[in-house]
């Protein structure tokens, strides 16, 4: 209820501008593409899935208040179905999109069309492919500008506005990857390069020719919207010579954090300004992976470097084409969380709007929640699989999605046998979570598998302590609330202790997300109402941990008015 009235404060505040609301309409035409080594990547070509033959695919551009249409026609040989991955679905979680949670896939030679409007949002938001693997090349921006337009802005309005997306790439096709990954019981190769806006750049071979250009000019101020759409790995983001002001992260407003390095793990947004004034010249850009996780020295992950070039417009002075002459930045090194840790750490948000929701101080649902990897015998048809599967779990229980049917539909027609309500608020036994000697003891990292939600009552207040584990091995996992933003209220490492973590909780102007990566063997907290009906997912936005049951889902009780109640499925909704 607790955003209704924000909206209703908004309409209120802003009734002229509202007139102007516009049904925002787009037609995705997913569709095989092929990439020629000349045009992308390492001297080959490839066959990706994309969208509108883009990629990345399409801009979204909306103002808060729009109703958003999308009509997703697949002519690709997959199952597919787009999340739009932040945007509350107020009532409207038929559009969430996750396949088998809120909807059956679009199965290929179908179509189906999300529609919802965009209510109490406004930032950078991004949509994916949620089914199999193919978020690697379906996915684009959603950008949200306020209802009043960039005037609005928390800070003065930028001389232009620039999306970043950071990707991930694999010469052989993910799907494919994915399927054999997951009948050997384990995890799928590292990538082999990452991309700025589609596109790799200077340091791999065969893509000098094919690098993302920014042309800037002297003394102006840019908004960069970046996301990291990558698969499996965060990644630190510099520009060499340049700073930034953090004003936004998840289509949430922050308190400004100067700094001239960036960290965004899987599914999140930072929103900054940049200022061009450094000398005229040529400047890279540059991503590149932060490997969290504490495991074995020779552990594989993807240690390429992605770069862009962001160069001045100045009179008479052609660019230079001679890569040499371009600065680089200094970059973290690929284990360096203690830089990390402290971008992460030091960013607040900004609660500055009349009616924009506060941290609520009392809490109706506490839950302790540990999360990580674990292991269970080979099922018979994982024929090379070697007696132990790599899964998942929160809770210790590994989660089961449903084939027969989506769990929102079976929750709307109270269809029994689909999933239980018996998600523990705990997990089964206490010990030592984050001790690396206990990584590989074989009572602890055995793991059980379900199909089982937590309910929650209309409009309670949800407080969760997410602990992350070190078995199998610790590592930051990402983890993503579908439905909500959340509070992030402290977070540290080792063990969560409560009496030293309240002391630490953020009630004034705590951090807004809708993802989190919790510092790797180490835990956070975070807190939101359950004001909006219907079954939404939270799971490792890790995109290998997700198909190994890294993940749970909430059921929210619908309301007590016709506002709070979800409404029945479009007549044109998947069903499996």
């Amino acid at each position: 209820m607790a955003r209704y009235i924000f909206w209703v404060a908004c309409v209120i505040a802003t009734v002229s501008s509202w007139a102007q609301a516009a049904v925002v309409e787009h037609t995705f035409n997913v569709n095989l593409l092929m990439i020629s080594f000349h045009f992308y990547y390492l001297c080959r070509n490839s066959i990706i899935t994309a969208v509108n033959g883009q990629f990345p695919g399409p801009t979204i551009h909306a103002y808060e208040g729009d109703t958003l249409v999308v009509h997703v026609v697949n002519n690709s040989p997959y199952n597919i179905s787009i999340h739009w991955h932040g945007i509350f679905q107020l009532l409207s979680a038929w559009a969430d999109g996750p396949s088998y949670v809120t909807q059956c896939p679009i199965l290929p030679g179908n179509k189906y069309t999300y529609k919802f409007n965009i209510i109490a949002q406004e930032g950078t938001l991004w949509w994916h492919a949620h089914f199999s693997s193919l978020r690697t090349t379906v996915y684009g921006a959603l950008i949200i500008q306020p209802r009043a337009g960039p005037n609005a802005y928390p800070f003065p309005k930028p001389y232009k506005e620039v999306p970043i997306l950071l990707g991930e790439w694999w010469k052989s096709n993910m799907a494919d990857i994915e399927k054999v990954t997951l009948n050997a019981g384990g995890i799928p190769p590292p990538s082999d390069a990452y991309t700025i806006n589609g596109r790799m750049g200077d340091l791999y071979r065969c893509s000098s020719k094919h690098t993302y250009k920014l042309e800037v000019e002297p003394g102006q101020t840019y908004m960069l919207r970046i996301i990291n759409a990558a698969m499996n790995n965060q990644l630190f983001f510099k520009i060499a010579g340049h700073s930034f002001t953090v004003v936004a992260v998840d289509a949430s407003y922050t308190m400004p954090y100067k700094t001239d390095v960036l960290v965004l793990a899987p599914g999140q947004t930072v929103d900054v300004l940049m200022v061009a004034d450094a000398p005229p010249g040529q400047y890279y850009m540059a991503a590149r992976a932060y490997i969290s996780a504490v495991g074995p020295p020779n552990t594989p992950f993807d240690n390429t470097t992605t770069t862009g070039i962001l160069q001045y417009k100045c009179n008479n002075v052609p660019p230079s084409t001679n890569t040499g002459s371009i600065i680089m930045p200094f970059m973290p090194a690929f284990n360096d969380t203690p830089t990390a840790y402290k971008f992460y750490s030091s960013l607040t948000g900004l609660i500055s709007k009349p009616g924009m929701p506060s941290v609520p101080l009392d809490v109706d649902e506490k839950m302790f929640m540990t999360f990580g990897l674990g292991v269970m015998p080979c099922l018979p048809d994982q024929t090379k699989c070697n007696r132990f599967q790599l899964l998942g779990n929160m809770n210790n229980i590994s989660f089961q999605i449903p084939t027969e049917m989506s769990l929102l539909q079976a929750h709307f027609n109270g269809v029994q046998g689909i999933y239980t309500r018996d998600f523990p608020d705990e997990p089964p036994l206490v010990f030592d979570y984050t001790n690396n000697a206990l990584n590989i003891s074989l009572p602890l990292i055995l793991t059980t598998t379900g199909t089982k939600l937590k309910r929650l009552k209309y409009n309670s207040v949800v407080e969760i302590v997410l602990q992350n584990t070190a078995l199998i091995g610790a590592e930051s996992h990402p983890l993503h609330l579908h439905g909500f933003n959340f509070f992030v209220l402290a977070q540290g490492f080792g063990n969560y202790n409560q009496d030293s973590a309240q002391k630490m909780f953020n009630l004034v102007h705590p951090l807004v997300r809708n993802t989190i990566a919790v510092p790797v063997g180490g835990w956070a907290v975070i807190r939101f109402r359950a004001d909006n009906p219907g079954v939404w997912l939270m799971h490792c936005h890790l995109d290998a941990h997700l198909p190994t049951g890294l993940g749970m889902a909430f059921e929210v009780e619908n309301g007590p008015t016709p506002y709070s109640t979800l409404p029945p499925p479009p007549p044109d909704f998947p069903t499996c």
